[in-house]
């Protein structure tokens, strides 16, 4: 399994950016993601997650109302849409994927089995 996410940049408060996660294939249909974050000098978080076949999905509180998640099977590709940006957004973005076929969404690191490398979103106020 190969993930590469990507999409993270520099942008304003109150900006959009949208990430994407894309996937060798060799898992992907079949298996709930999730993404987390990790802020500089704080542990890595839990921001959103979706179910292998797209239509569940579940929001960290402090971006409830402000991201989406979605995925596209035939392309290999989980996103994450994030509005309304705020400076503590700031962080790096991963993705991951968890190995049990027909996954449910799950809000913990260890539950997960591959991670993408990450990427970086910066917010400025």
């Amino acid at each position: 399994v190969q993930l590469q996410a990507s999409g993270g940049g520099l942008v304003q408060a109150g900006g959009s950016l949208r990430l994407s996660c894309a996937d060798s294939g060799r898992f992907f249909g079949l298996h709930a993601m999730g993404w987390f974050r990790q802020a500089p000098g704080k542990e890595r978080e839990f921001v959103a997650g979706i179910s292998w076949t797209g239509r569940s999905t579940y929001y960290a509180d402090s971006v409830k109302g402000r991201f989406t998640t979605s995925r596209d099977n035939a392309n290999n590709t989980v996103y994450l849409q994030m509005n309304s940006l705020k400076p503590e957004d700031t962080a790096v973005y991963y993705c991951a994927v968890r190995n049990q076929r027909w996954s449910t969404i799950e809000l913990r690191e260890k539950d997960y089995d591959y991670w993408g490398q990450g990427t970086l979103v910066t917010v400025s106020s």
